[in-house]
C-alpha cells in the first residue's frame, strides 16, 4: 500500500485539493482528500509541491497497429482488400513492442483507446489497453471490443474508389455501404432470433433442434453495434460527413461517436441536440487534405459552449509525451482548466464507458495516478511519477 502525500490534488470531480493525499493499494485507490487514514504499513511517498492528478486518457489513436520504423512490416492496423471489414479486430493486428508505445506515459498518459485506421468504410473492432509494459496485448486490455470503426470523407474514396476503382466512389458510396451492412446485420439478428424460438419450440415438444444458421464473424460484430452492445467511432471531418452519420444512426438507433469532428463548429447545434459526443483533434500537426483546413481549437470551444460532451485526441500524430499541450491550447482559447481537465479524464472515460474505472481520483477506482512536478497545464510541468493499476511504471526516455 502506498499514499502520495502533502501534494495538491487537481480532480475533475473533487475539485483543487492543497495538502492532499491519494491511498492506494496494488490496483485500487482507496482514499482521496485532506485529511486520509495512512496505514502505519503504507509506504510514504512525499510529494510536496507537486501536483497529484489522474492519468490522462486518450480516446482515439492508432498505438500499437502502426509502426513506421521498419516501414510496411508494422502496418497492421487496416486490411484494405476490401471496403467493409467488420471481421477484423484490432487486438489481433497490436504489437506491444511498438516504438511509439514508450512515449505514451511521458505525456501522463495511462489510459487509450486504439483501433483500425480510416482506409475503409469499416476498419475493424477498436480497444482500450493501459500501456504497463507487459509483453501480451491481453495483459494490458481494459475493454474489448470498444467500438466499431467506421470512416467517412476522403479517405476511404481515395484507397477504394480512386485507387483500386471500386465502390466507393463517392460520399453516396460510402452511405449506401455502411447501410447496407447495416441491414444486412438486422437480417442476420433476425435469422439467429428465429432460429433460437424454433430451438425453443423444438426443446419443449422433445423435437430434434433444427441447424443452426451459418455464423458470420462481422456480422457478429454488426450486431454487437445494432444491439447497442458498442458504439461506432465515426471518421468524420466535414460538416457534411457528421451529419450523413447522424443520420444513419438515427436510422438504425445505434450509439455513435465523432471522430476527428474538424467542422464541427459549423453545426455544434445539431450535434448537440442528438448527444453526440466528439474525440476532437488532431489540431496540434496540419494533416495536407483539405478536409481539414478549418482545424483549430475553437471547434472545441464552440462543441462545449453548446452542450456536446468533448475529448482531445492526437490520432497518434501528434507524439504522445506531448500530450499535455492539447488541454493546454483548449485553456488558450477559452476553457477553464477544469473544463479542459474534463476533455482529457473524466470525458474520455464517460465516452468510452470505463468511467467506473478510470478518469478521476476516487475511491474504488484505478490506481492510474500521475505525479506532476507542477500544474500540468504550465509549459514547463512534467510528469515525474506514473502509476498504472498502483504500480509504478518506469519512463525511459
Amino acid at each position: 500500500m502506498k499514499a502520495l502525500v502533502n501534494g495538491t490534488l487537481f480532480c475533475p470531480v473533487n475539485g483543487l485539493i492543497k495538502n492532499g493525499a491519494v491511498l492506494f493499494d496494488e490496483s485500487r485507490i482507496i482514499e482521496v482528500g485532506s485529511s486520509v487514514n495512512i496505514p502505519s504499513d503504507a509506504e510514504i511517498i512525499d510529494v510536496e509541491g507537486k501536483f497529484i492528478v489522474p492519468g490522462f486518457i486518450e480516446a482515439h489513436a492508432h498505438h500499437g497497429l502502426f509502426d513506421g520504423t521498419i516501414g510496411q512490416m508494422g502496418m497492421d492496423g487496416t486490411e484494405m482488400t476490401a471496403a467493409t471489414t467488420p471481421e477484423m479486430r484490432g487486438i489481433d493486428g497490436f504489437n506491444p513492442h511498438e516504438p511509439s508505445l514508450k512515449e505514451i506515459v511521458r505525456g501522463g498518459v495511462t489510459c487509450i483507446n486504439t483501433g483500425p485506421g480510416s482506409g475503409n468504410v469499416i476498419g475493424g473492432e477498436c480497444l482500450v489497453f493501459k500501456p504497463t509494459g507487459a509483453p501480451v496485448v491481453d495483459q494490458m486490455i481494459v475493454m474489448a471490443p470498444s467500438a466499431l470503426k467506421v470512416a467517412l470523407g476522403e479517405n476511404p474514396k481515395r484507397v477504394h474508389g480512386y485507387e483500386n476503382k471500386r465502390t466507393p466512389q463517392t460520399r453516396m458510396g460510402v452511405a449506401a455501404l455502411l447501410r447496407k451492412t447495416f441491414t444486412d446485420g438486422q437480417h442476420y439478428l433476425e435469422e439467429w432470433t428465429a432460429f433460437g424460438a424454433k430451438a425453443r419450440e423444438a426443446k419443449e415438444k422433445g423435437e430434434a433442434v433444427p441447424p443452426p444458421p451459418k455464423r458470420d464473424l462481422g456480422m457478429e460484430t454488426i450486431a454487437k453495434v445494432l444491439k447497442r452492445e458498442i458504439p461506432i467511432h465515426a471518421h468524420a471531418h466535414r460538416a457534411d460527413d457528421i451529419a450523413t452519420i447522424l443520420r444513419i444512426a438515427d436510422e438504425f438507433n445505434i450509439r455513435v461517436v465523432l471522430i476527428h469532428c474538424t467542422e464541427g463548429h459549423k453545426i455544434a447545434d445539431y450535434i448537440a441536440e442528438r448527444n453526440a459526443p466528439a474525440v476532437v483533434g488532431p489540431t496540434i500537426l496540419w494533416a495536407s487534405k483539405a478536409e481539414t483546413r478549418e482545424r483549430g481549437f475553437d471547434t472545441v470551444i464552440t462543441l462545449v459552449k453548446a452542450g456536446v460532451k468533448v475529448a482531445l485526441q492526437t490520432d497518434s500524430l501528434t507524439p504522445m509525451e506531448f500530450f499535455q499541450l492539447l488541454p493546454m491550447y483548449v485553456i488558450k482559447h477559452g476553457l477553464t482548466r477544469e473544463e479542459a481537465l474534463r476533455c482529457v479524464t473524466m470525458n474520455p472515460a464517460e465516452i468510452l464507458g470505463i468511467e467506473k474505472r478510470v478518469g478521476s481520483l476516487e475511491p474504488g477506482k484505478d490506481a492510474d495516478i500521475v505525479v506532476w512536478s507542477g500544474n500540468p497545464f504550465e509549459f514547463y510541468s512534467k510528469p515525474e511519477r506514473v502509476f498504472i493499476n498502483g504500480n509504478e511504471i518506469q519512463m525511459e526516455q
